[in-house]
């Protein structure tokens, strides 16, 4: 881990309106041929906007708990650039591109150093239990609509 990372907080950090979230490389990440499996790219970026928002103040489980709905992933674009291997340092870079009603768009990347290793553009919709899109609370907009200007 680079010097830099060692006094960041597990959940990650914002840096203006980017939330960082360090991610290293272990064996179980890797295929046989020593790369990270393409999927666990997903699983690094699903962990850095789960963190993003928790130390955001929107508070997932709390809302799911009750019944309320949870957040469903309803479109995904990714494109991989060049492979991880073990132990590396990663990063994951995400900022809020865009706030709806009932969605949001996170632009996603995974970086070693200054290399983007992959890239996507999430877009996640709020549904009730029932599986329809319902609106976010007005509060989770403030926090997105902030996010996504850094202020």
């Amino acid at each position: 881990m680079t010097d830099d990372m060692r006094d960041k907080p597990v959940s990650g950090y914002f840096d203006g309106k980017q939330h960082r979230f360090p991610v290293r490389v272990y064996f179980e990440d890797t295929d046989l041929s020593g790369i990270v499996y393409h999927a666990n790219y997903l699983r690094y970026m699903e962990r850095a906007r789960s963190d993003m928002l928790r130390i955001s103040g929107i508070d997932q489980r709390a809302r799911m708990e009750a019944g309320e709905g949870a957040y469903a992933v309803v479109d995904l674009a990714i494109k991989y650039r060049l492979p991880a291997g073990l132990d590396d340092d990663l990063v994951v870079v995400s900022h809020v591109a865009s706030v709806r009603a009932a969605s949001c768009s996170i632009h996603q990347r995974v970086m070693r150093g200054d290399e983007i290793l992959a890239e996507a553009k999430v877009t996640a919709a709020l549904v009730a239990p029932t599986g329809r899109p319902i609106r976010q609370p007005r509060e989770w907009i403030e926090v997105f609509k902030r996010l996504e200007t850094g202020e």
